[in-house]
């Protein structure tokens, strides 16, 4: 979320300069936001606005009491939150109460809005995605099915490695065959198991999730390997270099990951969700849609025709980031018109 707040600022200063940059410290006293007392425009998700869903709030409470804004909603509740749910969509409540105009980056993620503020109706503007790299592909991938992004319970790292998992149990000597089009022997064709990889560092506060994960996988034989941080440069390098890109969330609302990928020049397995749905309608032909019952048949047809993880180049990747831009800037104009 940061990252993307960041990008979309330096765009919208970059096309529009007389725009102010500015940081807002969420741990810090209104007062301390930057500027001439101008409206301001805030990413929330309550996990990084406070030590709990209703400082969360507070704390946009507290900048709206000074200055008008506008938010972008990040990570919107759902009933799979469980028993946070209550608390969470109350203080997302209270920050579309304080808010002038509210987006959100996904049809999906308005529905889900909509369904505990009595029909509030956000703005919607997708994650812009940059156009993939043009630069040919690589020569020889690395046998590895791979998630991008931070490391966190949920993510899909798990059902991956059940997956692949799956694939072992196929690839077995006496193992029955398996669906058309999935060959039980994809692990052995293709020079044994794949290692499931996941590209990035965990998330704060998910490291000995993150230890666990490795020492499950272990016990199962199964080869999991996290990279920790990468810079931009890295991060695009072996983003092109795993065979298998995968998309793996239980419960996903909108996905950084996904426009990494496809910057990369990569069409990801995706597990369908209405979100990807969602994204597959407004991208048709950047990723491969899966059901959760089917990953790992999906992985072994990855695994056996690479070319299907790649794009072609005539994909649509609308909205770029300066359409998303433009986008902001209309939004920005009605909500200071009302």
């Amino acid at each position: 979320m940061s990252t993307y707040a960041r990008h979309l600022a330096e765009s919208v200063h970059a096309l529009h300069p007389s725009t102010e940059l500015s940081g807002v410290d969420p741990g810090a006293s209104p007062s301390s936001a930057q500027g001439d007392g101008g409206w301001v425009h805030l990413h929330f998700t309550d996990r990084l606005w406070g030590a709990d869903a209703e400082s969360a709030a507070a704390a946009v409470e507290a900048i709206a009491a000074e200055r008008p804004l506008t938010a972008t909603l990040h990570d919107v509740p759902q009933p799979s939150d469980r028993v946070h749910f209550a608390r969470r969509a109350e203080a997302y409540r209270r920050v579309v109460a304080a808010a002038s105009g509210v987006v959100c980056n996904s049809r999906h993620e308005a529905e889900l809005l909509r369904e505990f503020t009595s029909g509030v109706s956000p703005t919607v503007i997708p994650l812009p995605v940059a156009a993939a790299h043009p630069f040919a592909r690589p020569h020889g991938l690395e046998h590895e099915v791979a998630l991008l992004g931070f490391y966190y319970p949920g993510k899909g790292h798990d059902r991956v490695l059940e997956a692949v998992g799956r694939l072992a149990a196929a690839a077995a000597p006496d193992a029955p065959a398996g669906p058309a089009g999935a060959p039980t022997s994809a692990a052995g064709a293709l020079g044994g198991l794949p290692r499931v990889v996941a590209l990035g560092r965990a998330s704060g506060g998910h490291e000995h999730d993150l230890e666990r994960m490795r020492v499950r996988a272990a016990r199962r034989g199964l080869r999991f390997e996290a990279t920790g941080y990468l810079s931009d440069p890295e991060l695009l390098r072996r983003a092109r270099r795993v065979a298998v890109p995968v998309i793996a969330h239980d419960h996903v609302s909108a996905s950084g990951s996904l426009a990494s990928w496809i910057s990369a020049g990569r069409r990801p397995l995706v597990v369908r969700s209405r979100y990807m749905e969602e994204m597959a309608e407004l991208r048709p032909g950047t990723l491969t849609l899966v059901g959760p019952e089917d990953l790992a048949e999906g992985i072994a047809r990855a695994l056996a025709d690479p070319a299907s993880t790649w794009l072609t180049g005539d994909e649509p990747l609308h909205p770029t980031g300066r359409d998303a831009v433009e986008l902001y800037c209309a939004f920005w104009a009605e909500a200071m018109a009302r």
